[in-house]
């Protein structure tokens, strides 16, 4: 693939994501995040197989960055829905008032 159409496709997705989760309103944003915690696995999935087909040493870098921070964002969401869930649980406690 050439560099430029990349760079394209790269631009072309962040603005696109940019547009679509700036217009979440705030209460939805939960809910949403939740739900949508697969796509950073799918990102993830990506990430390795561009990995996978790397040639050169600056594609395995990049492909190794992109592996990283993919894993992170994986995780990251899952850790911060499960932070944000935990709010909404009733606390009960043994005394009475």
């Amino acid at each position: 693939m050439d560099g430029f159409v990349a760079l394209y496709i790269f631009m072309l997705a962040a603005f696109t994501g940019y547009e679509i989760i700036g217009r979440v309103p705030v209460i939805l944003h939960t809910p949403l995040m939740s739900g949508s915690n697969f796509v950073h696995g799918i990102v993830l999935v990506g990430a390795m197989v561009v990995l996978g087909h790397a040639d050169t040493t600056a594609e395995k870098v990049i492909g190794f960055i992109a592996v990283l921070m993919g894993a992170g964002n994986a995780a990251g969401g899952y850790v911060v829905t499960e932070r944000m869930l935990e709010m909404f649980k009733s606390s009960k406690k043994g005394g009475s008032a």
